[in-house]
């Protein structure tokens, strides 16, 4: 009966060690998985971050490329206007192309066949300021009047314009009420101290913003070629707006005025506001150096670099003042700012 026993035991010992023996190839094997896949992962990322150090450098080098071609236009003085060499954009090319001659690292020119790089320079004073809609706290009614023919050009709501400017009035004052408070922070205040507007929208930085104060994604999509938002007041540069943007801050101006003018300044530029007024062909249209000019100050450098399938773009607010040009904010992301709300 033992001899029995230890018969029937046989068959589920062997198959217990077959069970072991199978739990333990698929543990091995997990734990195999695990540990490649970690590994992968650690070398997707530190691929991730080289790229992405990389890029930055290279956007960075484009940049100052940028700014010392506004330099050298700044230096030689005159109108600005799109027959000039920051205006003509870089179309997308290699970036082994602005390597050295001389440089015989393969791997390096291996790894940037990949590689290509565009930008150009837009000038941002070719465009509505936002911030032109108010002056003093108050509304200025020529800036006004320039918006409501773009907008109505455009196709865009009255009813949106009027929201964005009421908006802007509260941005402004808020702004304003809470500038000598942020100065004295330390200082303990006063009992009859105004209190600020709780729902006071903040002062928009970029066009995108401008849904905070009552814009629809269409109505910015459709503003985006014309209206800027820029620090300080700018007057339009007639060398470099297009024609909506003409026949907007021009209030005498019709259509065909503005595309008049337009076709004059590609044959010769703009060299003062008198040329204006003679290539427009209008003598009722009144030019004024406060609304519009033929130089600019304040210019977007626009940089997309892509390496395999990743993009980088770069896009900078840049402000020249004589031979120097200021940087005042740059962002960086895989669209511009405005295709992002497409």
């Amino acid at each position: 009966m033992r001899r029995g026993c230890r018969r029937a035991e046989l068959p589920r010992q062997a198959g217990a060690a077959i069970l072991t023996a199978m739990l333990t190839v698929v543990l091995v094997a997990t734990l195999a998985a695990t540990a490649l896949w970690q590994q992968w992962r650690g070398i997707e990322i530190e691929a991730a971050q080289r790229t992405r150090v990389q890029s930055a450098w290279v956007l960075t080098g484009a940049l100052d490329w940028a700014r010392l071609i506004l330099r050298e236009d700044a230096r030689k003085g005159g109108a600005d206007h799109l027959a000039e060499p920051w205006a003509v954009p870089l179309e997308q090319a290699r970036l082994s192309t602005f390597l050295a001659a001389d440089r015989s690292d393969a791997l390096a020119a291996e790894a940037s066949q990949e590689a290509f790089l565009s930008g150009r320079i837009i000038d941002l004073q070719s465009r509505l300021n936002v911030s032109n809609l108010l002056l003093d706290g108050k509304v200025h009614a020529p800036s006004l009047l320039a918006f409501r023919r773009l907008f109505e050009l455009l196709g865009v709501s009255d009813r949106e314009l009027a929201a964005l400017v009421s908006n802007l009035k509260l941005a402004q004052g808020d702004a304003v009420a809470r500038a000598p408070a942020m100065a004295a922070s330390a200082a303990p205040a006063p009992a009859n101290e105004p209190a600020f507007a709780t729902n006071a929208p903040l002062w928009p930085q970029d066009l995108a913003q401008l849904a905070w104060l009552g814009l629809s994604t269409r109505s910015l999509v459709l503003l985006q070629p014309f209206v800027t938002v820029l620090p300080i007041r700018t007057p339009v540069n007639l060398n470099t707006a297009p024609v909506e943007v003409v026949y907007a801050c021009i209030e005498a101006f019709e259509m065909a005025d503005a595309h008049r003018l337009v076709a004059a300044r590609t044959v010769t530029h703009l060299a003062t506001l008198d040329d204006a007024a003679k290539a427009g062909g209008n003598a009722a249209a009144l030019f004024d150096a406060a609304q519009h000019s033929v130089g600019t100050r304040f210019f977007e450098i626009l940089g997309r670099l892509q390496v395999g399938q990743d993009v980088v773009v770069e896009q900078t607010l840049v402000q020249r003042e004589g031979l120097e040009v200021r940087t005042l904010w740059r962002r960086r992301g895989n669209q511009p700012v405005v295709a992002a709300l497409q």
